[in-house]
């Protein structure tokens, strides 16, 4: 995998500090209106070397809208398990699962960048026992995200599986 692997069960101590930062209320309001669009401009012209989190690992997700059928691009923080790319349908701890998720679950053929590899992979929710054992690891690596998990009340935080493909999607015209 050309991902760069990201161990969820050893952050550092400037990783942990970010977090924190990051998972703040203000931070959070920030990120959720603004801070997305700033930072998916930064890694698409730094070629995924710099972002604004500068210490959470980022991959930039370009997917096909469930709706639209228009491309998308989405920021998300990940770790890696088992040769796939992990991401938590968080939403910031909203009520709402965020739009990439159901993107991503309506057209799995999606398109990961970060640190200046890019690749197709096909997204796969994880449930039953290996989403929580993902998301136990999960909110070891990013403690915000038991915050998220309380205040997104009643609402199952999914859990995301990208695994690195050869095979285009039926909707590429060049698909035989």
């Amino acid at each position: 995998m050309g991902i760069p692997e990201v161990e969820p069960t050893a952050p550092s101590p400037f990783f942990k500090a970010g977090a924190k930062l990051m998972g703040t209320d203000t931070a959070r309001r920030f990120l959720k209106r603004y801070g997305w669009r700033i930072d998916r401009a930064v890694i698409k012209l730094t070629n995924g070397h710099v972002s604004m989190s500068l210490v959470l690992p980022e991959v930039l997700l370009t997917h096909t809208g469930a709706k639209t059928g228009q491309q998308r691009s989405t920021l998300l923080t990940y770790f890696t398990d088992r040769g796939r790319v992990i991401t938590i349908a968080s939403n910031y701890g909203g009520e709402r699962h965020p739009a990439w998720y159901h993107n991503v679950i309506a057209h799995p053929h999606v398109t990961l960048s970060a640190r200046g590899y890019t690749g197709t992979f096909v997204a796969e929710e994880m449930t039953g026992a290996e989403r929580d054992r993902l998301f136990d690891l999960a909110k070891q690596f990013v403690p915000n995200y038991a915050d998220y998990e309380r205040m997104a009340g009643g609402r199952r935080i999914p859990v995301v599986a990208f695994s690195e493909t050869t095979s285009r999607p039926p909707t590429d015209p060049t698909y035989r």
